[in-house]
């Protein structure tokens, strides 16, 4: 009777975790928004320019970046095929509040680039790294 007690209440905390949303997508690769990307460098460990957010952007899942109308995003790459309509980048914590620097993707129609930061782009593939949680 104990051992089944156990097991029930398992079974009960492990559909709570998994509909509360514990065990999720984090910490796998996610499906692939495009197949090539635009950089400032090999590594896309360089800026490609700045832009500020025209609009509130909550991005759908873990690939993505919130981001605040206002805030200035770093742009570090720029999707290419279908995945044109997004960019990718990070938006520092400022007096919007505390936010860590993540690297996410959002739709480049909620920025405006304010300025370039490098002058030539390198074509690359995207790789599972890009959209890994």
């Amino acid at each position: 009777m104990q051992r089944e007690m156990s097991l029930t209440v398992m079974a009960f905390c492990v559909i709570v975790f998994c509909a509360g949303g514990v065990f999720s997508a984090r910490g796998e690769v996610m499906h692939k928004l495009a197949k090539r990307k635009l950089c400032a460098d090999e590594e896309c460990s360089h800026p490609i320019s700045m832009a500020r957010a025209l609009a509130d952007y909550t991005g759908p899942d873990c690939r993505f970046i919130n981001i605040r109308q206002g805030q200035i995003v770093y742009i570090y790459g720029k999707l290419r095929g279908k995945g044109r309509n997004f960019w990718q980048g990070t938006v520092q914590g400022d007096y919007f509040g505390e936010q860590s620097t993540t690297l996410g993707f959002f739709p480049k129609s909620i920025v405006r680039e304010l300025q370039h930061l490098g002058t030539e782009l390198v074509e690359m593939p995207t790789v599972d790294w890009d959209f890994y949680c």
